[in-house]
């Protein structure tokens, strides 16, 4: 009896898998009506989400950071630069989002000429827009300047997708968040060209006598805290965090972006029925 339960079960789910695989958004519908998931989860609750600060050594600021499978991680290097005529009091920021094809099945190794449209660069450029977004309200350039109209930093974010399961931006976001709240600036000096120059090893010992332009500015300072949520609109159904399985089967997608005050900073909605929209706002 013991065998023929087993061999019973592995059928039974064996049946379940290839239902699920055959038609994917009706498996998903059965499990709504009893407003459930696949995985367990309520339909409003979110996966389980861990952070790792520190994640690159080489890094000036990093961070490591997975929301249910979906993994991200961030790194920032900074760089001395000369500020803009129209900005002399700013630095900058530059934002590298990267799909490798280890990251999701749907994402393929090659050229971009032999795949179109390249779905990673899709993902990569939306996900750019958004960063970009999101950080002109938590990070005051200004504050990134080292010497007025002469030296500024640029900042370096790196963000790398390890695994792609769903609400990327969410995952991406908080990894790029924890990496800045992580970063510490390199000590610099001027040299005897009145240039600013990364102190070196050595010269933090007190060997080059030269002053640090930045010794009191070790940590950046964030304006706000941004947080983001992604929800997938089904119906009459409101599924938060929701993996790629479901991304993909769902009618509408939604990201929803607050800051530390619980102000909203940013609604997008790419694609989906129009009337979702006002459901989701309201």
């Amino acid at each position: 009896m013991g065998p023929m339960n087993g061999s019973g079960d592995l059928s039974s789910e064996m049946e379940v898998d290839a239902f699920r695989r055959l038609f994917p958004l009706w498996f998903h519908e059965r499990h709504l009506l009893e407003s459930i998931r696949p995985d367990g989860r309520s339909l409003g609750r979110a996966r389980d989400t861990t952070l790792a600060l520190g994640a690159v050594a080489s890094a000036d600021g990093s961070a490591l950071a997975k929301i249910g499978c979906t993994t991200m991680l961030a790194a920032i290097k900074m760089e001395v630069m000369t500020p803009t005529v129209e900005s002399p009091d700013e630095g900058c920021i530059a934002v590298e989002f990267h799909m490798p094809p280890i990251c999701s099945a749907i994402v393929r190794p090659g050229r971009p000429a032999e795949v179109a449209p390249v779905v990673s660069k899709q993902l990569s450029d939306t996900l750019l827009r958004q960063v970009v977004m999101t950080f002109s309200g938590m990070i005051d350039l200004k504050d990134l300047s080292l010497v007025s109209g002469k030296a500024a930093w640029m900042a370096y974010l790196d963000i790398y997708c390890l695994d792609a399961d769903g609400a990327l931006f969410d995952t991406a976001l908080l990894s790029a968040v924890a990496a800045f709240c992580h970063l510490k600036f390199p000590m610099v000096s001027l040299n005897d060209d009145g240039r600013v120059v990364v102190v070196s090893g050595e010269s933090k010992g007190g060997k080059s006598g030269k002053e640090a332009v930045n010794k009191e500015q070790r940590k950046l300072n964030l304006i706000s805290i941004p947080f983001s949520l992604t929800c997938t609109l089904h119906n009459n159904y409101i599924l938060a965090d929701p993996t790629a399985e479901e991304e993909s089967i769902m009618e509408t997608l939604v990201t929803v972006i607050l800051d530390s005050s619980l102000r909203l900073v940013s609604f997008y909605k790419p694609g989906g029925p129009v009337l979702a929209f006002t459901s989701a706002v309201m």
